[in-house]
């Protein structure tokens, strides 16, 4: 069974926004064989003070935190996010640490005080980077666990920005990334032609400019659903709640009348590798995946 350091983020906690994406992923690498070992005392990876004003140190401090927990407690295992949002800030401060000249420094004086430190030099990977790989899972080995293909389901490929940019799935296209429209395929759905993939959400903004947000959700489904699809599909739980969750409040702003399920990847690999309902997470849905449930 192969082994990775595993850093949940906070919206994937237990009854928070982002649990059925945990659920998913923990019984899709179950299933894989792959074991995620989870860094014990975690803390947040710090993307939401960042908009909150709450200093580039004191950012970066915090990151750098669960690289040196990581290093302590598994060696020079990757650190695998499943979050996009923890993935970059991740990613964000292995880099500065190595090209900003005084950060490393900064960084370690601040981990001083609680008796850690951290070289910079951990491996930072998502969790789609070890799916897609031949190195680690890869294409065929996924399809090859198929018991129940997902087949006649229509489904849009929504990446959004913060696995595209700025730093991207390896070998991939900035403008139009394939690798989730071959999950979806590999799954035995269909993968519809989707100009919105890329789109911005609003991330945060729907807290603060929650309208604006609206008009760029709207887009969103409103693409997915002229293209065909049946339900959208995204690896981002900033995302995915957003799509999904904001409908109701787009319904009611702009006279629409969208009700199209929103899912991870991962709930679309267990479900197409028998793994039911319940172990998919499917059934923590706001907006219910009914046309899946055939496959359940």
């Amino acid at each position: 069974m192969k082994e990775f350091a595993f850093y949940p983020g906070c919206s994937s906690e237990k009854n928070a926004s982002a649990s059925n994406m945990e659920n998913s992923v923990h019984h899709m690498c179950e299933m894989l064989g792959v074991k995620l070992k989870e860094i014990d005392d975690w803390n947040c990876c710090s993307a939401s003070i960042g908009y909150a004003g709450g200093g580039h140190l004191p950012r970066l401090a915090l990151t750098a935190r669960n690289f040196a927990l990581s290093k302590q407690q598994m060696g020079d295992s990757p650190v695998v996010a499943s979050c996009a949002a923890c993935w970059l800030a991740l990613r964000e401060t292995n880099e500065r640490m190595h090209e900003e000249p005084g950060v490393k420094e900064n960084l370690n004086t601040a981990l001083k005080e609680a008796g850690l430190s951290y070289d910079g030099k951990l491996e930072v990977k998502h969790l789609v980077e070890l799916l897609v790989d031949d190195a680690y899972v890869g294409f065929d080995a996924l399809k090859a666990k198929v018991t129940k293909p997902l087949t006649g389901v229509k489904m849009a490929g929504y990446v959004g920005c913060q696995t595209n940019r700025p730093f991207g799935i390896a070998g991939d296209n900035y403008e139009n990334p394939e690798y989730l429209d071959r999950m979806i395929e590999a799954c035995g759905a269909t993968a519809v032609p989707f100009p919105k993939k890329v789109a911005c959400c609003g991330g945060a903004l729907a807290f603060s400019e929650n309208e604006k947000s609206c008009d760029l959700i709207k887009d969103i489904l409103q693409s997915a659903v002229d293209n065909g699809a049946e339900v959208i599909v995204t690896p981002c739980p900033v995302c995915q709640l957003n799509v999904e969750v904001y409908q109701e409040k787009v319904n009611k702003l702009f006279g629409t009348n969208f009700a199209i399920p929103v899912v991870y990847y991962s709930q679309l690999f267990v479900l197409a590798w028998g793994g039911g309902w319940k172990k998919a997470a499917l059934d923590q849905q706001v907006v219910p995946a009914d046309v899946l449930k055939k496959f359940a």
